[in-house]
């Protein structure tokens, strides 16, 4: 690992420049390698950036890095994540209807809750549970990133937080072939189908990819409830923050971004009310995605500089159970939710 900072030490900018600049050199690459990858093997920049950085680990170990790199993983990882708001817009949530809209809570209660029991059946620490189950029942990596935000630090954290976002991409690559003849089979119409694959799958990216393969109304209503299911982020990264605190000595901050993120979102459902605003807003929100975009991108490129490649080797056939399990409870509910009433 890099070598730590403590939190309350305050750092100079020019002492966060070398992290940031490394971080955020691995991030271009990374960006850029992707659509010339594709065609041979569509990997998300993300994970290119998280798996190169952690072969490069032993070059960013160094003092040199570690203020930067943990700037990174911090308060450019939150900025990021709270910029996702400006994503989502309540009106377009509302249209879903109460019953998606409850089976969508359900499950997503239900796999957090299951990868925090699975995770403690199997002898492995809550906070790896937390990590599994937010990461698969919310939003993917983003949640996986939150959610190391608000965690207690602990020994291994970096390791657990790489793993959870590398096992969730690669499910989620499964489940966007896997999901769309499911829904199917289980003779599925068109809105059944966007719910189903809007409220399994992890990754927003394979959402889109699985549902418009589909149809575009299917597409459109995946990305709909999976809108939803990053909207819910707030609720739990707050709950989840609020748990750790009350069971560690460590202790939480309020996590600041997360009530951004709702401010962002209240913003942009308000704004087809002011129509004046629109040319101006429109320009603003595009770059606030493409900050977020690239804040992700230099955060998970910075995660990946701090993670040594022996600590994921420690992790074995236990993490693999409990991310495979938290995807088959969050499916397991929404199938039977949607059985249920449709």
């Amino acid at each position: 690992m890099a070598a730590p900072v403590s939190a309350g030490t305050p750092q100079s900018p020019l002492a966060l420049l070398p992290g940031i600049a490394l971080a955020s050199a691995l991030a271009g690459a990374a960006h850029f390698a992707a659509p010339f990858l594709a065609p041979v093997a569509p990997i998300p920049a993300l994970v290119i950036a998280l798996i190169i950085g952690i072969w490069l680990h032993p070059l960013a170990a160094r003092p040199l890095f570690a203020p930067g790199l943990r700037f990174c993983v911090s308060t450019i990882l939150r900025i990021a994540v709270a910029l996702l708001g400006l994503r989502v817009a309540l009106g377009d949530i509302a249209a879903l209807g109460l019953s998606t809209a409850l089976i969508i809570i359900m499950a997503m209660a239900a796999t957090i809750a299951f990868g925090l029991w699975l995770a403690t059946f199997l002898g492995l620490s809550r906070s790896f549970g937390a990590l599994a189950g937010v990461a698969t029942g919310v939003c993917g990596a983003s949640a996986a990133l939150a959610t190391s935000s608000v965690l207690p630090n602990y020994q291994g954290k970096e390791a657990d937080t790489v793993f959870v976002i590398v096992a969730v991409n690669l499910l989620s690559t499964v489940a966007m072939l896997a999901y769309p003849p499911l829904g199917q089979m289980l003779g599925f119409q068109e809105t059944a189908t966007g719910t189903l694959l809007g409220g399994t799958i992890h990754d927003v990216a394979q959402v889109v990819g699985a549902g418009y393969a589909v149809s575009d109304s299917v597409g459109a209503s995946a990305v709909i409830v999976k809108l939803f299911r990053v909207l819910l982020l707030l609720p739990v990264i707050l709950i989840i923050g609020r748990m750790f605190a009350s069971s560690n000595t460590a202790k939480v901050p309020v996590p600041v971004f997360a009530f951004v993120f709702l401010a962002l979102c209240l913003v942009n459902s308000a704004m087809p009310l002011a129509p004046s605003l629109m040319p101006i807003y429109t320009p603003v929100k595009s770059l606030a995605s493409l900050v977020s975009t690239w804040g992700l991108l230099i955060a998970i490129a910075a995660l990946g500089f701090n993670t040594s490649v022996t600590s994921i080797a420690k992790l074995g056939i236990r993490h693999i159970t409990t991310v495979i399990g938290t995807s088959v409870m969050i499916l397991s509910v929404v199938v039977s939710g949607l059985i249920l009433t449709h």
